[in-house]
This record gives C-alpha cells, structure tokens and sequence, in this order.
C-alpha cells in the first residue's frame, strides 16, 4: 500500500510537518511505502480559472511543480492531507492545491469532466488548531469533508489536533502514539471497507 502525505503549512518543520509525519511513521512501519510532500519546497500556482484542463485530456496547462503532485496522486492508494487551521479554514497552501485538483478530480455539479468508473482515493484529513476547543470550526471541517467527497474522495476522516497555543506538537507527550495510531488505521482492512 501506498501513502502519500501532503504537508501544507508554510513552515517546514512547525506542527503540521511533526503531525503528519508521525502518523506517516505509523503507517510504515505496518507495512505502507510512504511518501512526504513539503508545500514550503514547492512551487504552485492559483488555479487560473481558465478551463484549458477540460479543452482535451484531464490537465492542467499550468506547467508548475503541481504536476508532479497530480502523478504521485494517480499512483497512490491513500492520501492524507495535513493544514494548520488559519482565520477558521485551512492555510492558503492547501487552498490552492484542492483548487488545482480541479484539473483532475473535476466536482460532480462541473459539466466539463466525469470520469466514469474511477476508484475514489482514500483521504484523511488532519487539522491542527491553537484554540483548544476542537469543534470551534467544526462547520468548516464539515464543509470541507463535503467538498472533497464533491472532488470524488473517498474521505475516511477528519482529525483535529486542538490546543497548539500551548506548546509545539513534538512536546505533546499524548500526540505520538494518537497519531501513529492514525497511520496504522491506514493500512488496516478497516480502512479499505
């Protein structure tokens, strides 16, 4: 099985990197083949609006480092996407990148693209917060596990690390095993159903 994590904060090794590879590492080592992707060290664009990804195939015409993130997602069997909560949502590195996905993964009420028969992607997402109350933006995790299954994901949670005002995730002695225990449910057969 293969994983790929996508960490999308604007800092390299802040939580959200911490986060999402713990539960990474959870999933290697019950056997997954794993793979990180940094935001910070990639180049990506906003989405143009132009629709030039529905004029033939299904791509996008911008030629930026989202390319090679549309071929790791084609080969992958799991994704799981990592974003601090910034102004109640997630950061504008994973704004753009769902954006993108556009080209790919066109929603449901889009008359542009439709891929009949198309195995869904599995997708967890993962939010962390520094308010400590973890349902304060729970309308917009709804809103955005909604959007995602538009985009055609199989969306198998929505985890929310609460309470990051209070000290870095690597200090959080309860964090750890939560989180690699997130990434073994990865590879479990439970998660397949």
């Amino acid at each position: 099985m293969k994983i790929i994590g996508f960490i999308a904060s604007p800092r390299k090794e802040g939580n959200t990197a911490w986060i999402l590879n713990k539960i990474l590492e959870g999933a290697k080592e019950h056997g997954a083949e794993t793979q990180s992707w940094y935001f910070s060290d990639l180049d990506i664009e906003p989405c143009r609006g132009c629709f030039g990804c529905k004029q033939s195939a299904p791509r996008c015409i911008i030629n930026d480092d989202m390319q090679k993130l549309y071929e790791a997602v084609e080969h992958t069997d799991a994704l799981v996407l990592g974003s601090p909560v910034y102004m109640g949502q997630m950061s504008a590195q994973s704004k753009i990148f769902t954006d993108r996905l556009f080209a790919r993964f066109s929603p449901r009420f889009s008359p542009y693209f439709k891929e009949e028969n198309a195995a869904k992607k599995k997708l967890i997402l993962v939010f962390n917060q520094g308010n400590p109350d973890s349902s304060m933006f729970q309308l917009y995790f709804d809103y955005t596990k909604r959007m995602f299954q538009l985009l055609e994901f199989d969306v198998k949670g929505i985890h929310i690390v609460a309470g990051m005002r209070n000290g870095p995730a690597h200090e959080r002695k309860d964090l750890q095993s939560v989180m690699k225990n997130i990434g073994s449910s990865l590879v479990s057969k439970r998660f397949h159903e």
